[in-house]
């Protein structure tokens, strides 16, 4: 989809991802394969978090719904939306570019989402 405006609010489970425009907004979700999955934790040197790894697929699937916006504001309440800036940098140039912000934001509603990027875009000037 080609817009302006676009926000995307991830976590490890899922993305929420939103064309806005200054009258209406268009969503999608996309959630992980790997979604509410957790590893058992395990003692020793190599123990790891008790979270899954990283999911470049569901990454990729969520840089794909961003194609063609010219400014994109990500969100979410924790590293998974430090871990699909990275992605971008690695495999998606273009989008990466294209980052306005990245900010935390718990786990509010879609309607909290969008206004919050609605807030964001007209603060800046650009909605």
């Amino acid at each position: 989809m080609t817009t302006r405006h676009a926000v995307v609010w991830l976590d490890h489970n899922e993305a929420h991802i939103f064309h806005l425009t200054p009258e209406s907004y268009a969503g999608e979700v996309i959630r992980s394969p790997h979604a509410h999955s957790k590893l058992h934790r395990k003692a020793g040197p190599k123990a790891s978090s008790g979270h899954a790894n990283e999911d470049p697929h569901y990454y990729h699937d969520v840089a794909m719904l961003l194609a063609g916006t010219e400014e994109i504001l990500v969100v979410g309440p924790a590293n998974a939306k430090d871990a699909f800036v990275r992605h971008l940098e690695n495999h998606h140039h273009d989008l990466k570019s294209r980052i306005v912000a990245v900010e935390t934001l718990d786990h509010p509603t879609d309607k909290q989402i969008v206004a919050h990027a609605r807030a964001y875009f007209k603060r800046e000037g650009t909605l």
